[in-house]
């Protein structure tokens, strides 16, 4: 990356920060290739907190640069206008993904907004936040088709997707996830929004082990699929995505709908969708969702794919 290019990024920044929603939203998202010499920086504005991103290392330059235009930034009347309180950068490329603090002090555990919806984060320990901004259009699309439907969400990881479906008015929520750690989070969540608990349920499983406890709180008029596109001894995205598709028509109640996700730039919607054909056939493309406009890329391939299918049960013969 070059320094010479950071007054563009900080130009943008300022720019999206003081027409900012009060709520959580990217700033600027370099990895849509948009920017020469900023591929790899991003900038998330947390509601008083501004997260920095790097996902390369950089020269000293290019680091001193930008800590010194977080500094101005800081000093700036926008900053007092918007409340900003801190300022850190995440180095993601690093191992433990280390967050140096420029300005002020993290609140490592705040609640943020997003449509109405309030989530905790978990900031300058983990890779991710504990809320993926570029889904923000899926959950809403969630949050729009949820009602009275028994929702299915796999990978559900801090269970995002199941509090939109809850706050759409879903009659019952079943989390997977192999993680246990991400599932409370989740919890704390719907506890956030007040949601009934009786309606959530929280399935600790691998995935591929557990399809006898899915099967039982079926069948699902909606299933959302969201998965990593690596995960060491648990998930490789081009080999295992297609054992979930064919097990959608057991699952699936006749009408149903299935949102299936893909976010890797390695893979496009082909992928998913030539897969879909071959392992359930019945499961029929019908849309992709837009991506928020924050997240513009110069590849629209290489972005987050969100894919809405619908089923129609075969006729018995």
């Amino acid at each position: 990356m070059a320094a010479s290019a950071l007054p563009l990024f900080f130009e943008h920044v300022e720019q999206a920060l003081e027409h900012a929603p009060h709520e959580v939203r990217r700033l600027f998202h370099g990895r849509g290739q948009q920017w020469p010499g900023l591929e790899q920086l991003t900038c998330d504005w947390l509601q008083g907190q501004l997260e920095v991103t790097l996902f390369k290392a950089v020269d000293d330059a290019f680091l001193n640069e930008l800590v010194a235009g977080l500094v101005r930034l800081s000093q700036s009347a926008l900053w007092q206008q918007q409340q900003g309180q801190s300022i850190f950068i995440q180095h993601r490329y690093a191992d433990g993904a280390p967050t140096k603090v420029i300005v002020g002090e993290i609140n490592d555990r705040p609640i943020v907004q997003e449509h109405g919806l309030s989530f905790q984060l978990d900031l300058g320990r983990n890779q991710n936040m504990g809320i993926f901004l570029d889904m923000r259009f899926g959950r809403q699309w969630v949050q729009q088709h949820a009602q009275h439907k028994n929702v299915l969400n796999l990978f559900a990881y801090t269970c995002g997707f199941s509090v939109a479906a809850m706050a759409g008015g879903a009659d019952q929520v079943v989390n997977v996830d192999m993680s246990r750690g991400s599932l409370a989070k989740g919890r704390v969540n719907h506890q956030l929004n007040e949601h009934n608990l009786n309606q959530v349920k929280f399935l600790g499983h691998d995935i591929f082990k557990s399809w006898g406890k899915i099967r039982k709180s079926g069948p699902y008029e909606l299933i959302i699929i969201d998965p990593p596109s690596f995960q060491k001894g648990s998930f490789a995205l081009t080999k295992d995505y297609q054992k979930i598709l064919r097990r959608l028509p057991d699952l699936l109640a006749d009408g149903g709908q299935v949102l299936a996700c893909v976010n890797s730039p390695m893979v496009s919607s082909d992928f998913l969708l030539d897969a879909m054909r071959e392992h359930a056939p019945d499961v029929v493309f019908s849309h992709r969702l837009d991506n928020p406009p924050e997240f513009a890329d110069i590849d629209n391939e290489a972005a987050l794919k969100a894919l809405v299918f619908n089923y129609q049960a075969p006729s018995p013969e």
